[in-house]
């Protein structure tokens, strides 16, 4: 008899001590948070100095956070979005739902990127990747992918950002030809993805000639497979840039740790975890530099990139010119 006291006494202080415990949400993608991705090291790294239990909750791929963020709007159980990209970045500022970061700006981006309410923390060129021992001499711009019979995996501009992306490429690429590139490309295409490892995974069972992706991409094969039968090709035209962001929500009911996150994104601790989970490369390059194999991939000789405002304003008829091209 003595015992049931005990009992529910421990179990009370175990309950108490949980409720203690201040909870950090973070929303992001699918890959980010999975068990391979930088998700798992990074929470275990910064759970390790804030004394807090940090959460993912995941929404997809990256451009379906930010439909999430708007659907949920201030009621939101998040802290932090992990993964928008600087093509969603004037429509996520215009929601009115984010916060300044309050953050120094990223020290290794190929481009001046400094927003008071979004953090880089990483980045690559979008690419078509392909294996070398199926296809010797690859398409050297998106014009002649376009006049090829090779296939393509691509995915959805309306809830990937690879996929948007890809249409800003164009956009940037080509101006106002950018709907007969889309014509031209459309029988290419053997199907559209909802995100990127959908794509990817199609891609590696042999389902298309290649694939949407990252000039790093490459690097994950090299380095955790030791193949280096993957390439990512080299486009005259250039290669558009894609930098990833975070963000504060301004309703977070954990400011200070939501602060803190972000901090810890940006350290040399988290920013060390990215190139081998994450395959991009970080916004700010580690003391101990990239690793071996990163310096073996194709280093774009242009980089194409919209400033925010101007993809906010060009997104959705980049979009409109996919969607017609595909739907004749």
């Amino acid at each position: 008899m003595k015992t049931l006291p005990l009992a529910a006494g421990l179990a009370c202080l175990a309950t108490l001590a949980a409720a203690e415990t201040p909870v950090l949400t973070v929303m992001t993608y699918d890959s980010f948070a999975a068990e391979w991705g930088p998700g798992p090291a990074i929470e275990k790294g910064f759970e390790a100095t804030c004394g807090c239990d940090l959460r993912y909750v995941t929404a997809g791929d990256g451009a379906a956070l930010l439909a999430r963020v708007q659907l949920e709007g201030a009621g939101s159980d998040a802290d932090v979005v992990v993964g928008l990209d600087t093509n969603l970045t004037a429509l996520a500022a215009g929601t009115g739902l984010f916060a300044p970061h309050g953050q120094p700006p990223a020290k290794s981006l190929p481009v001046t990127f400094d927003h008071p309410l979004f953090l880089p923390f990483d980045w690559s060129w979008f690419a078509f990747v392909y294996d070398k021992t199926k296809l010797a001499a690859p398409p050297a711009s998106l014009e002649a992918l376009a006049a090829s019979d090779l296939k393509i995996l691509i995915e959805d501009p309306r809830s990937s950002t690879p996929g948007l992306g890809l249409v800003m490429w164009v956009k940037a690429a080509y101006g106002d030809r950018a709907a007969e590139i889309w014509g031209a490309l459309a029988d290419n295409i053997v199907t559209v993805t909802p995100g990127w490892s959908e794509a990817y995974g199609m891609f590696l069972e042999g389902e298309a000639d290649m694939v949407l992706s990252y000039t790093t991409s490459p690097a994950y094969h090299l380095i955790a497979e030791k193949d280096d039968s993957k390439a990512a090709a080299p486009f005259a035209e250039g290669h558009y840039l894609q930098v990833e962001v975070a963000g504060k929500l301004a309703a977070t009911d954990q400011p200070a740790l939501a602060d803190a996150f972000l901090a810890y994104l940006g350290s040399d601790a988290a920013q060390a975890v990215i190139p081998e989970t994450n395959w991009m490369y970080p916004a700010s390059t580690p003391a101990a530099g990239l690793p071996k194999g990163f310096e073996t991939l194709i280093q774009p000789e242009k980089s194409l990139l919209f400033s925010s405002e101007e993809a906010g304003t060009l997104r959705a008829k980049a979009v409109e010119e996919w969607q017609t091209a595909l739907a004749k």
